[in-house]
């Protein structure tokens, strides 16, 4: 089975090991797109091992290294260390997490002069747990969710964590925004906002870093998804 598998036009797909938070094991997900100038845009990496590297060199040139929320950067550094002529993108928050990692540039509202109308970007401002820098790629019509819209298997929990799991709605019929996230956005106004942007995308299929990937009827999805803090 291929380390990298074809998710769309120019865009590929990589799971990693399962990450443990609390107790609780997330899956984990990560996205490569290819650029048009034949680099290679690097989404939330995951764990890198010598076939994933082999797999990531056979598309292209790692350009830009990019941690989409201030909660994903334990791969990072062994990323640049791999590729240090790459770019390393921080999302809002993450430069005073990880003093330790030398950040070359900072992710904010709209895209970077490097992927302009190619990938679009909007930060999800207004939660206390983490700003979240949400993506789309236009060719191939993904948005890329990282920890706002989860969907954890439901044999990865049991006992106590299972009841958790579900109160927070972190295990269901279909992807959504867990419990402690949507309590979290005390700043409702923000979030509605870069929430308006998301949904103008044109999507075709919605991608995230721990769940089943959307790849019918995306729009009608996001609404479904995010319809409590679009009312």
């Amino acid at each position: 089975m291929a380390v990298l598998l074809n998710f769309g036009h120019d865009i590929w797909i990589a799971g990693g090991p399962n990450v443990a938070v609390a107790g609780f094991h997330y899956p984990t997900r990560m996205a490569v797109v290819r650029l048009a100038d034949g680099s290679l845009f690097v989404w939330s990496p995951v764990r890198l091992t010598e076939e994933l590297r082999a797999a990531t060199d056979a598309l292209g040139h790692v350009r830009h290294i990019v941690a989409p929320n201030s909660l994903h950067h334990l791969f990072l550094a062994e990323w640049k260390r791999a590729y240090p002529a790459a770019v390393l993108h921080a999302p809002p928050g993450l430069r005073k997490r990880r003093r330790d990692i030398a950040f070359d540039a900072d992710l904010a509202d709209g895209a970077s002069l490097d992927w302009v109308g190619q990938i679009d970007q909007v930060v999800m401002r207004g939660n206390l747990i983490t700003s979240e820098v949400v993506f789309f790629h236009l060719v191939s019509g993904t948005v890329l969710f990282t920890d706002l819209l989860q969907q954890i298997p439901a044999e990865l929990v049991s006992g106590w964590r299972a009841t958790i799991a579900k109160l927070d709605l972190m295990v269901g019929p279909e992807p959504s925004v867990p419990r402690k996230f949507r309590i979290a956005f005390t700043n409702r106004r923000a979030a509605r906002a870069a929430l308006q942007r998301v949904l103008a995308w044109p999507a075709e299929k919605v991608l995230m870093a721990h769940g089943t990937p959307v790849e019918q009827d995306a729009p009608a999805f996001l609404r479904r998804a995010f319809a409590w803090l679009a009312g």
